[in-house]
């Protein structure tokens, strides 16, 4: 596990995932039938929290241990 000087907080992954990342997530699924996907919502956060711990961006117990963001449940 490493520990990382500066990292980002949880509330600033939200806040990015769901101003930046959500939109377009949301467009997909309108083109779908319009209901959210929640799978597709769920392995996106997941996707990204994985590269951000691998980019250091984050640590590892941070993302072993973040919930979904509210868009996600």
């Amino acid at each position: 596990m490493r520990n990382l000087n500066t990292v980002m907080t949880h509330a600033q992954a939200v806040d990015y995932f769901e101003n930046e990342t959500m939109p377009e997530l949301r467009a997909i699924e309108a083109r779908q039938d319009g209901n959210p996907d929640w799978p597709l919502r769920c392995e996106t956060w997941n996707n990204w929290t994985d590269s951000l711990c691998k980019d250091g961006e984050i640590s590892d117990w941070q993302y072993e241990n973040w919930s979904h963001p509210p868009s996600c449940d």
